[in-house]
């Protein structure tokens, strides 16, 4: 690894412990709760102990001055909700426009198992490339998702979700993003499946218990952190969600204890 690329982790991490708030949802579902005065979210959710924040590349003059010295991951792939299909997801630019962003670390989605995967896998492959030749990590957002795969197990679920974080490492990522199972038990044989760190998505939005309690159980199976949007970015209080998180991920706290240092609810 290069120098620059290790520098550039430990912008959008924390001693190899990573919680990222990725606000791309924008290009996705449009301007939803959280994301009209997306100014004031970023300052929240860093305030809170987010390491980095992750948006679209045109966000980017909305970012900076806003993140409180947080790290800036760019994605750059992306599809809308009301298009043909919101898994094809399509480039939206390149590595070099998410350093002229200033950007630490590019992203990109990845549907394994859906009919989109040749071409994201192609997507991916060329990314890495490139962000080779400038040191700029790549966190693979790498989805188990299409008719074949058996999320309604957790067990054969997480043989899927293994196979696409394998895939991501197989294809030159430096950090992998991936559902969580729903156990820590089978989440266990996901991050087993790569040598890089994997962090969980949020998914839909829980009750904040179901959250820290999905966290403690990824944590407890060897996960190195999250990267969650809706459960952060659409709360009430999102800087108190993102310190009850980052308790969990960063100081190994339990869910409980999480909230009650964030000041939130245990009933919530």
């Amino acid at each position: 690894m290069t120098a620059g690329k290790s520098a550039r982790l430990t912008r959008i991490g924390t001693d190899g412990r990573y919680l990222v708030v990725p606000m791309d949802h924008g290009i996705t579902m449009g301007a939803v709760k959280g994301l009209k005065d997306i100014e004031s979210t970023i300052d929240a959710v860093t305030r809170g102990g987010a390491d980095s924040v992750l948006t679209q590349r045109g966000i980017a003059p909305r970012v900076h001055e806003n993140k409180n010295d947080a790290g800036y991951i760019v994605h750059l792939n992306g599809s809308t909700t009301i298009g043909p299909d919101e898994n094809d997801k399509r480039l939206t630019g390149t590595v070099e426009d998410a350093i002229r962003a200033g950007a630490d670390a590019v992203s990109l989605h990845l549907n394994v198992g859906s009919e989109y995967e040749p071409g994201q896998i192609t997507q991916l492959s060329e990314m890495t490339s490139e962000a080779a030749e400038y040191g700029i990590p790549v966190l693979a957002m790498t989805y188990a998702r299409g008719h074949d795969i058996r999320d309604d197990d957790p067990e054969a679920f997480s043989e899927d979700l293994g196979h696409a974080v394998r895939l991501g490492e197989e294809l030159g990522a430096d950090v992998i993003k991936t559902a969580y199972s729903g156990t820590p038990e089978t989440f266990e044989h996901v991050v087993e499946s790569t040598r890089l760190p994997v962090v969980i998505a949020g998914g839909s939005r829980g009750t904040d218990a179901e959250t820290l309690d999905m966290v403690r159980g990824a944590m407890d199976a060897g996960a190195a952190g999250v990267s969650m949007g809706r459960s952060i970015f659409q709360h009430d209080d999102p800087e108190a969600i993102t310190s009850a998180v980052a308790a969990v991920v960063h100081d190994d706290a339990t869910a409980s204890v999480a909230l009650e240092r964030a000041g939130l609810k245990t009933e919530a």
